[in-house]
């Protein structure tokens, strides 16, 4: 049973980063929190039939699986390998009981400078992908990363990107993910959330703080601590009308150094803060 107030909260397991996937759980099944989204790796340490056993046992649901993607490799065996990496995803993703996997599209491959070779790669991957997802009752949510990661880690930068390319496809197979940490700078953010509507297949909260770590993977910090207009963003997104989980996902090193407890408490207690 959900705590009051926490019906839609999910905990992202990153968030929690120090404990194993049967802690996260049961932290979150103690904590009054009904729902986990989940990451691909520790899933697979436990097993995918296990892992799915262990949430459900604990009355949880999934809100989402992450990741998918990583489809810009330019040569023809990396692609095949992306491809079929991505279908176990799917697989996994329907075995969980979550419809949505979170995809983080991938970067520039080693060497190249083309980014418009790398997003039509990108496409031409979601397009084989999404009948696939569709026939396993599993949505693709395109994740827009803000542009410091567009090397890297995600050619697809803003909201309008995001859809641009998901528009092409039936609603129930390709979804975008609005994150906050990655989209709050976008100043068309308010239209493209409205333009997203039922396309928006899950909502991610995480702040943007000062100053940026040296890895700035680790930027991320609980909601409030930063720069982010959490209210303006939420008010966006119900007006767009998801009714979905939303998610709290922290990447900060000093997060996880943390008590699992205590980072569950302050998430919890931010949660509230800004989502109610």
């Amino acid at each position: 049973m959900s705590g009051p107030g926490l019906e839609r909260f999910s905990l992202n397991q990153k968030t929690v980063d120090q404990w194993d996937l049967r802690q996260v759980v049961d932290g979150c099944a103690r904590a009054g929190i009904p729902a986990v989204g989940l990451w691909r790796e520790p899933v697979a340490e436990l097993g995918v039939e296990r892992a799915a056993k262990l949430v459900r046992d604990a009355g949880l649901r999934v809100s989402s699986l992450c990741r998918g993607g990583f489809l810009t490799a330019a040569d023809a065996d990396g692609r095949t390998a992306a491809l079929a990496d991505n279908r176990r995803a799917i697989e996994e993703a329907a075995a969980l009981g979550t419809d949505v996997l979170v995809l983080v599209v991938g970067g520039l491959p080693a060497g190249s400078r083309d980014l418009p070779g790398a997003r039509a790669r990108v496409a031409d991957a979601v397009a084989e992908l999404a009948p696939f997802a569709g026939r396993h009752g599993v949505r693709l949510g395109l994740e827009p990363l803000h542009p410091v990661y567009c090397a890297d880690r995600a050619v697809l930068s803003s909201l309008g990107q995001a859809l641009d390319l998901a528009e092409r496809f039936p609603v129930e197979q390709v979804g975008v993910v609005v994150d906050t940490f990655h989209v709050w700078w976008d100043p068309q953010l308010p239209e493209q959330i409205a333009r997203a509507g039922r396309r928006i297949a899950a909502y991610q909260l995480a702040d943007w703080i000062l100053p940026l770590p040296a890895d700035v993977l680790l930027a991320r910090g609980y909601p409030g601590d930063g720069h982010v207009d959490f209210p303006a963003v939420g008010a966006a997104v119900a007006a767009a009308g998801y009714r979905g989980d939303i998610e709290i996902e922290i990447f900060n090193a000093d997060v996880w150094a943390q008590d699992g407890d205590d980072v569950i408490a302050t998430a919890t207690a931010r949660y509230r803060s800004v989502s109610l």
